[in-house]
């Protein structure tokens, strides 16, 4: 007999006994109820639920305020009805209903047999109600986000007696970057338990976390794996979304699993260290079987791999070997002035003297060994400055390998820098990896935010300058490199040096030739910019827009604290809110901030550690496509204007149509 069938036969007289000694007697009914359901119990007594013989009187929010939750959580709404409605055709007449919740217990929505549902909706098992623990007590759904995991609450084992004639499974969803977004529930009577009802609800809670990754990750590389290669395709699959230069933007909870790592230990780390193999070679193998596998071996363990969403174009160049070192990075980094292929110092010049004069200066450098220092505030374009500089030189079609040092950890730096030998720390591959500086043999190596190096790390990458030769972790080997080396910089290395945070040796080597890059409020080309930024954001090349008047002074008007990327973002999301057919920009479609700050106003300090402005912090991670900006500035609105879809309208100068229309796209 099973768990739930045991559980089950409890509801008689020892749940009763079970109920009464810790209810009415505040004693502990041990061996008479389930472990997870008692913790429950205990949380609802210390957080002051009520009295569980009471009736519930949680009142559920109106049509507008769920209206605006709905849309709120509309991704996964999304993703998650197509599963709703299968599961539903499953238990279809047994007299049940499937229920989707938010993070917080809010019931979003529900599908069921008629006859259960107006049972249901006398306890307010509804959509617009909340089913926090909190709130109702132990229950299925407030309890699995309360334990984070799956959980089966049968009868008599709800906090509150009123929910007693209810039997519910419940299982947590996780979104693409591992936080609990939501729980899929189903709810019958108690007596219509069915065995294999939380196994159906994981599956199915499973299914809408491979959507939502996917759905998520659509224009990324997906490395698809397991230890069966059966199990590929499958809901238990890993899947880890990959940029095309290497790094692991998300890895789900199965992929974490299966490699036997934390989530932090995949994030934002190189393909190389994660899956212990060069990302570009496996895709040159699986390009030849697409429907196929490969096997790797991660940790000792044999995986089988596939790989699937937008891989980059083979890459071929004549008279080249196979040497890995050799093998470029197949696509650039999105820039802050658009995505242009193959950006050069020529295209980018468009009339700024003090930018023309960086250009001039850098130029002079090419094809000599003198290292290139870029100075600037956060989000003037330093990064693009630096590719634009590899591109104009002979070292063109070698890599162009980019590490920033404030977004790692400081523990990780030396390895990704480094490189490391097989076993040289604990979680190490046991063949080694090469580091940043052996992956840009033959081109250049472009160090971000090089004043948050760490003093013990400079005084390495010293040595590795004057010697022109790198030493993995773990190794007495050293490796010969040949690298041009370009930095990048928002603090003032002098005032760093005089601080004693940054060492004196190293800036004069690294200083071979510096530049620095004009913030965008002293720019004299800011409508030249505007246009390029603009043409290459228009779906439509032959609809291209324009910028009324008072549009450019408010631009030009503006201290631009996140400098390009901050401009970037404001011309996507003036784009995202044109209608249909719409060409003209004018002031209605810019942010709000562009006439909040005075025009005279000086720029303020840049956050701590050189990140983005909060600003550009409210926009989707990596921009987002056009039709993404522009749901999430109409949704913000909504928000503010407390769900009141006229307000928010007039507050983004759109009629209510086109506010419907970027709402209904969420």
């Amino acid at each position: 007999m099973g768990q739930l069938q045991l559980r089950a036969e409890v509801h008689g007289e020892r749940l009763l006994q079970a109920r009464e000694l810790f209810f009415d007697q505040g004693d502990y009914p041990d061996g008479l109820v389930d472990p997870l359901i008692l913790r429950s119990w205990e949380r609802c007594r210390r957080f002051g639920v009520g009295d569980p013989h009471l009736t519930d009187v949680t009142s559920t929010m109106d049509r507008v305020a769920l209206k605006t939750e709905q849309e709120r959580n509309r991704f996964l709404l999304m993703q998650s009805r197509p599963i709703m409605e299968h599961v539903f055709e499953q238990i279809r007449e047994s007299g049940s209903m499937v229920i989707l919740a938010d993070a917080n217990g809010l019931l979003l929505e529900t599908v069921g047999d008629p006859d259960f549902v107006s049972r249901a909706d006398r306890v307010s098992l509804m959509a617009g109600a909340s089913w926090d623990e909190n709130l109702r007590g132990t229950n299925a759904i407030g309890t699995a986000l309360a334990e984070e995991s799956p959980v089966t609450v049968l009868g008599a084992e709800h906090f509150l007696d009123h929910n007693g004639f209810l039997t519910c499974c419940a299982s947590p969803i996780y979104g693409p970057d591992g936080r609990l977004v939501g729980v899929l529930d189903i709810s019958g009577s108690y007596r219509t338990l069915q065995r294999h009802t939380l196994g159906l609800v994981r599956l199915s809670s499973a299914l809408v976390e491979k959507r939502l990754f996917e759905t998520a990750h659509a224009r990324d590389i997906l490395v698809c794996f397991h230890s069966r290669p059966d199990y590929l395709g499958s809901p238990k699959e890993g899947i880890a979304a990959v940029t095309p230069d290497g790094r692991v933007l998300a890895m789900n909870s199965s992929g974490t699993e299966i490699l036997g790592i934390r989530q932090i230990d995949a994030m934002r780390r190189d393909f190389s260290i994660v899956f212990e193999s060069n990302l570009s070679a496996l895709i040159d193998r699986l390009r030849h079987t697409p429907q196929g596998s490969q096997e790797l071996c991660v940790n000792g363990k044999l995986i089988h791999v596939q790989l699937r969403g937008q891989l980059p174009a083979p890459s071929v160049h004549p008279g080249r070997g196979s040497d890995e070192r050799a093998l470029p990075l197949r696509q650039a980094r999105r820039a802050e002035v658009g995505n242009v292929p193959a950006i050069t110092l020529d295209t980018l010049n468009t009339g700024d003297a003090r930018l023309q004069a960086a250009i001039d200066r850098a130029r002079r450098m090419l094809g000599r060994d003198i290292p290139i220092l870029i100075q600037g505030e956060s989000g003037a374009g330093k990064e693009i400055f630096a590719k634009a500089f590899h591109n104009s030189g002979p070292r063109h079609d070698q890599p162009f390998v980019a590490l920033n040092c404030a977004s790692i950890p400081e523990t990780l730096i030396e390895s990704e820098l480094f490189g490391y030998q097989g076993g040289a720390f604990t979680g190490a591959r046991k063949e080694g990896a090469p580091g940043k500086i052996q992956q840009a043999n033959g081109g250049t190596l472009f160090l971000d935010e090089i004043g948050d190096m760490p003093l013990n790390l400079q005084a390495r990458l010293l040595r590795v300058l004057q010697e022109r030769c790198v030493t993995p972790l773990g190794s007495t080997k050293t490796i010969q490199v040949d690298i041009a080396l370009v930095c990048a910089t928002h603090r003032k290395l002098r005032e760093e040096v005089a601080r004693g945070s940054f060492r004196e040796d190293l800036y004069y080597r690294l200083n071979g030739m510096s530049v620095t890059l004009p913030p965008l409020r002293e720019r004299s080309d800011i409508r030249a910019l505007l246009t390029r930024l603009a043409a290459a954001e228009v779906p439509d090349p032959t609809m291209p827009v324009r910028f009324s008047e008072g549009a450019l002074k408010a631009i030009e008007g503006y201290a631009w604290p996140g400098n390009i990327r901050q401009l970037h973002n404001a011309i996507r999301v003036a784009i995202a809110l044109l209608d249909e057919g719409e060409q003209l920009i004018t002031e209605k479609h810019l942010p709000e901030e562009l006439f909040e700050a005075p025009l005279t106003a000086a720029a303020p300090a840049p956050a701590a550690g050189g990140g983005e402005p909060r600003w550009a912090n409210e926009l989707p991670a990596g921009g987002g496509s056009l039709d993404e900006i522009g749901r999430q500035a109409a949704l913000r609105a909504l928000e503010a204007a407390g769900g009141n879809i006229s307000s928010a309208a007039r507050n983004l100068g759109i009629s209510r149509n086109t506010l419907y229309r970027k709402l209904g796209r969420m």
